[in-house]
């Protein structure tokens, strides 16, 4: 089994494509294993794209994810699991280019690039499995997950004991 994660961007909440996208990724028969909103900030935008920190759109991309360039910081982040899902959710995610992507693809068919040169690509997907689990971990608990897909252990909290990431 392998998975990945799926962050539909502010740019796709806003233009109402959630079902659009949900109906393409239908395709791929994987399953959804959780699926929240979420509203971003600084830290979380920040840990989830520490792999581009040094590169020169990083900031675009923090405020892309903050929905600066929207008006809403929400996001809605989805794990698909199954055979290949990482190429499989790739695939139907197009080209991070909106303008490379192919047509029927979910960037190639509703993203595009503004005029001030911001990728507007309504979605994000795992590069590869390992990234994948090191997502999943930073946008979800393990209790928010339907299935234990990665291990875990308990630790004792204010209001008892949970489940935490091991």
């Amino acid at each position: 089994m392998e998975y990945a994660l799926v962050l539909i961007k502010p740019d796709g909440i806003i233009k109402n494509l959630i079902g659009p996208i949900f109906t393409k990724f239908s395709q791929t028969n994987l399953k959804i294993f959780a699926c929240r909103m979420v509203a971003t900030n600084f830290e979380l935008a920040r840990k989830h794209y520490q792999h581009i920190k040094d590169q020169p759109f990083y900031q675009q991309v923090i405020d892309y994810l903050l929905g600066k360039y929207h008006g809403q910081n929400k996001v809605l982040v989805i794990i698909y699991g199954g055979s290949n899902a990482v190429r499989k959710c790739r695939v139907v995610a197009g080209a991070t280019n909106p303008e490379e992507a192919d047509p029927n693809s979910i960037r190639g068919a509703f993203g595009r690039i503004t005029q001030q040169g911001v990728y507007e690509n309504i979605i994000h997907v795992s590069s590869d499995a390992k990234e994948a689990k090191r997502e999943i971990k930073l946008w979800f608990f393990p209790d928010q997950i339907e299935e234990r897909i990665f291990p875990v252990k308990t630790v004792k909290s204010q209001n008892g004991f949970k489940a935490v990431w091991k």
